[in-house]
């Protein structure tokens, strides 16, 4: 056992882990299990636009190959396509806000795709979210075969609010009539070698590609590069487990995040991501921890912002649900908030040391993502795609490089200070 580490706080947390064992064990939850599409991943995308006919407005995919689609109505309003696996060679930034301009064949008032997105939404599984300027109904959404190869076509007509809620009504329907797939009881932590296991969250993915810069840079991609790196360094010294809740460009639930996590006995999770603001001079890290109010209004958009990831990806918003707040419960979520700000104050304190913080580097708001009663987290904003400096540095590997070793040092400190869980580092 560390230095420092007493004898009340191992039995202290001996009691936490069994409670939170068998909060694991009695989480009411349902894994996502991807729909039977098959396994053919030749599928590619390598155009897409956008034609307007009078009212009607299409969408449209040049595909090497024609695919089944799916599609329907979710609030937003927005109208979500799922297809097999496709690859997407074409540039994200293609679907981000379209000019609604009148011009040739296209009417303004009428246009009705205010922006879109597409990526991989779950393993053997695609997706297109397309946000709506105004209610629409699909008028069909399939592949046809023309003289130059295959080609996705989406048809979008207007239609009043009254029916396209009853379409988002309909659609919710039949999930919730969908027969439930079985439950899988939690795997148990594994206990390898005494080392502790950290999860590493690279933020989005997927069909949500999170910030963007102002030249097409992804916060998906650049939090994935980090994710990799921090991995890789905290491996090196040998410690501590590592896993990330995604391993390639996918998309994956803020709840499934956490539950990663918990399901695994991790003791410590730490979500990484990047942000943009219309403020360029803005710059700098920042280090998030849980709280049920904002330390400020920053922080609260930002919470917002990241909370809506789920909704990015077309799924529908839900409200999550309450744990039982009795007293081990309370005790357990406490104890664990703590070790988060203990741990944030890690973070901040080697960010410090190597420059690069934001002027305001210690943070506070409800994000999802960190609400796992029983994991100590935080969240680590790299920097703003927005800043010229930070943006430069985000797409460096010389600075991804220092900026992570300085991250597994933070993390290396946390465990070295006490016994933090059950499996701590081996010192």
């Amino acid at each position: 056992m560390p230095m420092g580490a007493g004898n009340g706080r191992v039995e202290r947390w001996r009691l936490l882990d069994k409670i939170s064992r068998l909060l694991a064990v009695a989480a009411l939850t349902t894994m996502f299990q991807p729909a039977a599409w098959g396994d053919d991943e030749s599928v590619s995308a390598i155009a897409a636009r956008i034609d307007q006919h009078g009212a009607e407005t299409r969408l449209l995919f040049e595909l090497s190959a024609p695919v089944v689609a799916q599609a329907f109505a979710v609030a937003g309003p927005r109208i979500v396509v799922d297809l097999p696996r496709v690859a997407f060679l074409l540039d994200p930034s293609i679907g981000l806000e379209q000019p609604q301009r009148g011009g040739k064949g296209q009417n303004a008032a009428a246009a009705l795709i205010k922006a879109y997105r597409f990526g991989q939404f779950a393993p053997g599984r695609s997706r297109v979210v397309i946000e709506l300027a105004h209610p629409a109904k699909v008028l069909r959404a399939e592949s046809v075969m023309r003289a130059e190869g295959a080609r996705l076509e989406i048809d979008l007509a207007p239609v009043d609010a009254a029916k396209f809620a009853e379409a988002v009504a309909d659609h919710a329907r039949a999930l919730s009539d969908a027969p439930a797939p079985p439950q899988i009881p939690p795997p148990l932590a594994e206990a390898e070698a005494g080392r502790a296991l950290v999860v590493i969250d690279p933020g989005h993915g997927g069909v949500d590609a999170g910030a963007s810069g102002k030249h097409g840079e992804l916060e998906k991609s650049i939090v994935f590069d980090f994710a990799r790196t921090l991995k890789a360094k905290i491996e090196a010294e040998g410690r501590l487990r590592v896993l990330l809740t995604r391993d390639e460009d996918t998309f994956v639930a803020l709840e499934d995040r956490v539950r990663f996590a918990r399901e695994r006995g991790a003791a410590l999770f730490l979500s990484i991501h990047a942000d943009t603001l219309s403020e360029p001079s803005v710059e700098g890290a920042t280090i998030y921890t849980i709280a049920a109010r904002a330390s400020d209004v920053e922080s609260a958009r930002v919470a917002a912002k990241e909370n809506k990831a789920d909704q990015a990806a077309g799924l529908e918003g839900k409200a999550a649900a309450e744990e039982v707040g009795d007293i081990l419960f309370e005790l357990t979520r406490r104890e664990t908030r703590a070790l988060g700000r203990e741990f944030a104050a890690f973070l901040v304190a080697k960010w410090r040391e190597g420059g690069g913080l934001n002027k305001n580097p210690s943070r506070s708001a409800s994000f999802v993502v960190l609400k796992a009663p029983d994991i100590p987290s935080a969240l680590l904003e790299l920097g703003y795609l927005s800043s010229e400096r930070d943006l430069k540095n985000l797409l460096s590997p010389e600075w991804r490089d220092r900026a992570a070793a300085m991250s597994a040092a933070a993390i290396a400190a946390y465990f070295a200070n006490g016994d933090h869980g059950p499996h701590a580092a081996a010192q």
